[in-house]
């Protein structure tokens, strides 16, 4: 292991032996909320290889640890992204389902993010503008798909308004209606996966879920960090919209 700039033959600081932080001072007039918050970025690991490896945020590491346990970005597969933004899980679903078609031997999939804000552009991947709560989004999506999804994705969250039960029921309402739009895009034996925050309000969504997927499981990936109570649902096995009795959905 190579020693750092600080270390000299026969004389160590013994920095290297434990963890370095990087102290960020408190300027005059910021708050110790924001100092804690950029300490945290800067000493995060996620942080640092997302920088290293070209991803957009360290949130691309939740749907690689997701999806390295599930397999549902899987070449010719075809994904839908909800709340794209910065882009982070696009990337992902690109180099896995092959959009690129870099691997000849593999089929290709299709990936296609939206967002209620501009994303800059991803190679392989189809980005779109869009509130996906408007009427008629979902065929637009199967549109711009070519045909029905194989995943339906999103690491949406709701704005925070500081009121912990408040944007867990925000949250909660934001991955319903992810859900209702999965309902009419999937595929059968599609998959559904969103953030969630650990609470007692999300009862009527995992019932909801279940009766639509033949598998639904609560999953907190190393990526997530531990003070945080966010963990996401994967559901696998689409079987059709719950409404419908459990019916296969059409294409």
């Amino acid at each position: 292991m190579s020693k750092g700039p600080s270390s000299r033959a026969g004389k160590s600081s013994g920095r290297g032996q434990r963890d370095l932080r990087v102290r960020v001072k408190t300027a005059k007039g910021r708050r110790l909320s924001s100092k804690l918050w950029l300490e945290r970025q800067l000493n995060d690991p996620y942080v640092t290889r997302a920088k290293r490896e070209g991803f957009r945020g360290r949130a691309a590491y939740k749907i690689l640890e997701l999806d390295d346990k599930y397999r549902f970005l899987v070449p010719g597969a075809r994904i839908v992204d909800l709340g794209c933004a910065p882009g982070g899980w696009c990337q992902v679903a690109v180099q896995r389902v092959n959009a690129l078609g870099e691997r000849g031997d593999k089929p290709i999939g299709r990936v296609v993010g939206v967002d209620l804000q501009e994303v800059d552009p991803i190679s392989g991947a189809e980005i779109h503008q869009l509130d996906f709560l408007s009427e008629g989004a979902d065929d637009l999506v199967k549109g711009w798909l070519g045909g029905p999804a194989d995943v339906v994705m999103s690491d949406m969250a709701a704005s925070s308004s500081g009121h912990k039960t408040t944007d867990h029921l925000r949250i909660v309402a934001l991955v319903e209606a992810a859900a209702e739009l999965a309902f009419d895009v999937l595929e059968p034996g599609g998959t559904f996966i969103a953030k969630v925050l650990a609470g007692g309000a999300e009862a009527n969504m995992q019932a909801m879920l279940k009766k639509a997927f033949t598998k639904v499981a609560n999953v907190k990936p190393p990526a997530s960090r531990s003070d945080s109570s966010e963990k996401f649902v994967v559901a696998t096995g689409f079987r059709g919209r719950p409404d419908m009795g459990g019916a296969s959905q059409q294409s």
